[in-house]
């Protein structure tokens, strides 16, 4: 589903549009205690949220509709298409015409919106309501909706990421299974691969960090590794994951053509949201993505049959085959809003009523976003919907941890790989120190 997925490429992109959260939304305006609004009392609450396709905003409305039926004194007036700068905007004014309950696409901002107070506290409407996070969220979920201790959201669906392969291709070349590990993989990419003079008529996998979805973060989710020590300093140049991914990774670029010779053929490739996909067209024959590729695949026709896997692991953790990227949409409170309790019940419904989960995980494709949800009977699902099932209950599927500057690391070490596969930069392991001291400069500016 474009919404959500369009969440993973412009997190980082975001991080500039909320650098004034942390200054202009100091403390909380309210809590399940001090908020005084009455929840049973005819009201109506605003709810914005970033979805704009026809087809995503007729799923969102349809939801509100159920809540509206279970809640009839709540009315839900439903505002689509706000971006993160349109939100950092309206938090920021406060005022009666802002939303009541908010939703963002980009994870990697929850310590910004927790740290600053940009998103109300919700432990308080949590407790007061008995619920049972631990029981109710994959453990990764909880994880990328809170920061420090603060809890300011909770997920509303989720994305999981694994490998995309055309079989048709995999027969042709003789490929048998997709690959477990890293090094399985380059050779399947290999194989895979038809070069033609200085370009191709297929390309195994586009490796570099500009293609679609082939960024550090989600490179890094397939290894064991560590962003942060215990004293929150940046671990990048000590945990010695980061140089294998960035070697590994470099290698594979240089054995699949070079970086000029992909750069050039990426250049022809199609959106990653139109049916020009690279993958649908057959341009590349595997493809790293979320589970709503497979959706607009077959929305888009292609002529070969998708299968779909995890994506490979460290050639030493091939006992956590299955485990992957994860990120979602995040959902909560205005802290300035007068209307917390009624806002709250919004929250709940949408985020932890099976029923409502469920039926929006099958309008959106996207992975439902609570352990009930998963299991239902009413969930639609195949064989290849399911791989992106199982890896968003997986034990070690993992996301980037939260930063009170938001995803300024990752775009600084993203801006560091990029030197590295082009050749720029020559020195990995004077790269990576040199990366490391800036993230903690940045780190502390920010507090």
């Amino acid at each position: 589903m474009p919404g959500i997925s369009r969440k993973a490429t412009l997190a980082l992109a975001a991080t500039a549009s909320l650098t004034l959260l942390t200054t202009a939304c100091t403390g909380q305006a309210g809590s399940a205690d001090g908020a005084t609004d009455d929840p049973n009392a005819e009201t109506t609450i605003t709810f914005w949220h970033g979805w704009s396709a026809p087809a995503e905003v007729k799923a969102v409305q349809a939801n509100v509709d159920r809540f509206e039926k279970a809640h009839p004194n709540i009315k839900v007036k439903v505002v689509g298409n706000i971006n993160d700068d349109k939100l950092n905007q309206a938090l920021r004014a406060g005022g009666s015409n802002g939303p009541d309950v908010v939703s963002s696409f980009t994870t990697s901002n929850i310590g910004k919106f927790c740290s600053s107070g940009a998103f109300l506290d919700l432990k308080p409407f949590v407790e007061k309501s008995k619920l049972d996070l631990e029981a109710t969220i994959p453990k990764p979920m909880l994880d990328y909706t809170q920061f420090e201790g603060t809890r300011c959201a909770l997920p509303l669906l989720g994305d999981a990421y694994g490998l995309y392969y055309n079989k048709d291709a995999f027969e042709k070349a003789g490929v048998t299974r997709p690959p477990k590990t890293w090094s399985e993989f380059a050779e399947v990419a290999k194989k895979l691969t038809e070069p033609e003079g200085d370009t191709y008529d297929q390309l195994g996998f586009m490796p570099t960090y500009h293609g679609y979805e082939t960024v550090v973060d989600h490179y890094m989710s397939q290894w064991d590794h560590a962003y942060f020590d215990a004293d929150g300093k940046s671990n990048i140049a000590k945990d010695p994951a980061f140089a294998e991914m960035f070697t590994y990774q470099k290698k594979l670029v240089d054995d699949l053509g070079g970086f000029t010779k992909l750069e050039k053929y990426r250049r022809t490739f199609g959106d990653e949201w139109g049916a020009e996909h690279p993958f649908h067209t057959g341009q590349v024959a595997m493809q790293l993505d979320g589970e709503w590729r497979l959706g607009m695949a077959k929305d888009a026709g292609v002529d070969f049959e998708i299968g779909t896997a995890p994506m490979p692991v460290a050639d030493d953790e091939v006992d956590e085959y299955g485990k992957g990227f994860l990120s979602g949409t995040i959902m909560g409170i205005a802290p300035q809003s007068k209307k917390q309790n009624a806002a709250w019940e919004l929250v709940k419904y949408m985020t932890t009523d099976t029923e409502a989960v469920v039926a929006f995980a099958n309008a959106i494709r996207n992975v439902p976003s609570t352990f009930a949800a998963l299991e239902s009977p009413d969930l639609k699902t195949d064989p290849a919907f399911k791989t992106f099932l199982d890896i968003a209950q997986h034990p070690e599927s993992n996301t980037p941890p939260a930063s009170v500057n938001g995803s300024t690391y990752q775009t600084t070490l993203q801006d560091f790989g990029y030197q590295y596969e082009s050749g720029k930069a020559k020195d990995l392991k004077a790269g990576l120190a040199r990366t490391a001291r800036q993230i903690d400069r940045d780190i502390e500016q920010a507090k």
